[in-house]
This record gives C-alpha cells, sequence and structure tokens, in this order.
C-alpha cells in the first residue's frame, strides 16, 4: 500500500487497513493480479454460457419460480439489469456516507477475488464511485439477512448503469447526470452480474466493520485514560507486572 492509495485485490482486507482507508482518505485502484483474477473468471462464464447444455439458474434462466424459464443470449444483460431495477426498493432512514464507502470497499474487494464472473468496468465503476465521493442513495431497511443485503445493494449499484440518485459534493442528484459530468458511461451488465453485485452481506458487514472501529478505538482510549488515572491517584503498578499477567495466560491480559 504506497502513501495515498490501497491496491484492492492485492491481500487479506484487516481492520488496520480498513482504519486507515477510512482515516486517511486513501483512494482505490485494482492491485494486477486481481484484474487478472477478474478477466479470467469472466471469461470462463462467457465460454461456459456458450458451450453448456445445461441451464445456468439466474444465467440463461429466469429467477425463483421462472427458473423454467429460458432467457435468449441477447437478453443476459437485460435480464441482470432488471433484476437490479426491480430491487431497489430499500426504505427507511438514508444510510450515512461512511456505511456507503465501506459498502463499496467491501464489495469491490469481493469481486477482486475473482470468483464472480463481473466485468472489469463493473467492480473499476465501484472504484470511481468511492474514489470521487460519488454517493448513492441506500436507506437502511431491506436486508434480507444471511440471504443477502438484496435491496440495499441494489440501491447501491443502481447508479452504475445510469438510474437512481446519488449524492455529489452534498446536493442530490439524478445518477446519469454525474455519470455526465465525469465522462463515464453507464455500465453494461452481462450476465450473472446483477446476482454478483446483489448477493452479499456488504450492508450488514460495513455496518459490523464501523462498530468495530469504533469499539477498537474506545478500547485504545480507555486504555490511555486507565494509565493516566492511574498516574494521577498515584497507584501502583506492581499489579500490572508481566510475570503476574502471564498467571492467567489469556488472550487480552
Amino acid at each position: 500500500m504506497s502513501a495515498n492509495v490501497y491496491q484492492v485485490g492485492s491481500g487479506d482486507l484487516t481492520f488496520e487497513i480498513i482504519e486507515r482507508i477510512v482515516n486517511e482518505n486513501l483512494k482505490l485502484e485494482l492491485a494486477p493480479e486481481a484484474k487478472l483474477r477478474i478477466q479470467k473468471c469472466r471469461d470462463y462464464l462467457d465460454r461456459k454460457t456458450v458451450s453448456s447444455k445445461e441451464p445456468l439458474y439466474g444465467i440463461t434462466t429466469g429467477f425463483g419460480s421462472l427458473c423454467n424459464k429460458n432467457i435468449s443470449p441477447d437478453e443476459l444483460g437485460t435480464l441482470q439489469e432488471n433484476l437490479i431495477k426491480s430491487h431497489a426498493c430499500s426504505v427507511g432512514e438514508e444510510i450515512s456516507p461512511v456505511i456507503i464507502k465501506l459498502m463499496m470497499l467491501l464489495k469491490a474487494h469481493a469481486l477482486s477475488l475473482g470468483h464472480s464472473g463481473v466485468q472489469l468496468i463493473t467492480v473499476q465503476r465501484i472504484l470511481d464511485f468511492f474514489n470521487n465521493d460519488v454517493m448513492p442513495i441506500v436507506y437502511d431497511r431491506g436486508s434480507l439477512g444471511a440471504s443477502g443485503d438484496l435491496a440495499p445493494l441494489a440501491n447501491l449499484f443502481l447508479p452504475l448503469i445510469g438510474v437512481g440518485d446519488v449524492y455529489y459534493k452534498g446536493k442530490k442528484r439524478e445518477a446519469i447526470s454525474v455519470l455526465d459530468e465525469f465522462g463515464w458511461e453507464p455500465v453494461k451488465l452481462m450476465s450473472k452480474e446483477g446476482l454478483a453485485l446483489l448477493n452479499g452481506t456488504q450492508f450488514m458487514s460495513a455496518n459490523g466493520v464501523f462498530a468495530m472501529l469504533r469499539a477498537f478505538r474506545l478500547s485504545r482510549k480507555a486504555d490511555l485514560i486507565g494509565a493516566l488515572s492511574l498516574e494521577a491517584f498515584d497507584g501502583r503498578i506492581d499489579p500490572f507486572m508481566d510475570c503476574i499477567q502471564q498467571m492467567r495466560p489469556h488472550q487480552g491480559r
């Protein structure tokens, strides 16, 4: 990780890395090895879609009760766009920008592993949104829990295809107008991409990560406050000696 840029897909995404990305406002770019993984998986999916004689659920078929309906090759992308549009129905309060950015970071990391079959441009556009503080408007109700944060993720990625609203420079705007301002074309989704974008728990995970980062910060401050308080009261440090702590060798002591 350079001074101002983190390469997504270059390794494990730890709490320490996420905290630095958030606190230092680092920019994101795809690691070279991540680009290779993403493209390799996309190429495989394209070959599989053409060569498979069996229906591929959600790729060459409809969803749910429409699983027996075959989708023609020229409508595979439309199917995925319609999936996002139909599920973009989260309600409630607007999610804060920090959670939105964490959701984009976590989804970009998941896609960078090269198991989802997405296009490179799809992941790159997520990073473009992150780096330029283009914030899709997402609401806090609509997750299905372990089955996926379907509605929140649908709202999050609706602007990628030029639909929905975003916040940019503090103003609520139509997504397509912001795309035009940057010279970005709406992403033309290909087979399976809607599934890849919606199937995930990045909304729950982002909230969990944010809570953990705050907890870590509170824990560090509690240690500092405790040490200063002990000094101020002229307390004894003998109980904190390492040899005493080793009598109860539990993690965290």
